[in-house]
């Protein structure tokens, strides 16, 4: 990469966190650094680096995106994730979210359901020598029960329903985000454990293509 495309990239990267993040009323330090120290476009695929910064969410395969910067960093916001707290990141694509909550929280564990991405994202995490995350292929619908529990889980992307059969591997007080769609209308969505249950705070209006293994439970009529 050329010196004059590096600088190109750190003024978008720059101008999106004045621009898109800032005034979406995202104040947390430890935002806002992490999203100025992750280069966004070594975590986009190569074909589309120029608009690594837009203010739109990027495609990554059918059915698959990379969030917008603006929900991105509202998202991080709802779950609070602190410097102490293990993450559990899902369907992260090319590995962004990771580096970013990375930069954020003690661990990540990150699970991507394609394993050409999975594969692609470890590489771009390892070249940004990026040690606290751990990231595999594998069914993100089924979390990591292992690894757990969890401070936050971040679903990058919609779900037809609350994640309930994450919620044993989510601390007691954790929170998942993810974006609930309701038909064609969507809102961003935290929803933090107390006792057995999930309880749903809206954050903010936002669209995703729902992921595969959160779509609505199956429904029969007689």
């Amino acid at each position: 990469m050329g010196e004059s495309m590096a600088h190109d990239f750190a003024a978008a990267r720059t101008a999106m966190v004045d621009r898109q993040v800032r005034p979406s009323d995202v104040t947390s330090f430890p935002i806002i650094e992490a999203m100025l120290a992750i280069p966004r476009e070594r975590f986009t695929p190569r074909r589309l680096q120029a608009v690594a910064y837009s203010d739109a969410p990027i495609p990554l395969a059918p059915g698959r995106e990379m969030l917008a910067p603006r929900d991105f960093a509202k998202m991080l916001d709802g779950a609070r994730i602190g410097p102490d707290d293990l993450v559990l990141d899902l369907c992260p694509g090319l590995g962004y979210s990771t580096a970013v909550i990375a930069r954020m929280a003690a661990a990540v564990i990150a699970i991507e359901p394609d394993g050409e991405m999975a594969a692609a994202a470890a590489e771009r995490l390892a070249a940004e020598q990026i040690d606290n995350a751990i990231l595999t292929a594998g069914d993100p619908a089924k979390g990591d029960p292992a690894h757990g529990p969890f401070d936050a889980i971040f679903i990058n992307g919609g779900v037809a329903r609350a994640p309930e059969a994450l919620t044993p591997m989510l601390r007691e007080g954790g929170r998942i985000v993810a974006v609930l769609m309701e038909g064609p209308v969507g809102r961003a969505c935290a929803f933090t454990r107390t006792g057995e249950r999930l309880q749903m705070r809206p954050l903010f209006g936002a669209s995703a293509a729902i992921l595969h293994g959160f779509e609505a439970e199956a429904t029969f009529v007689f």
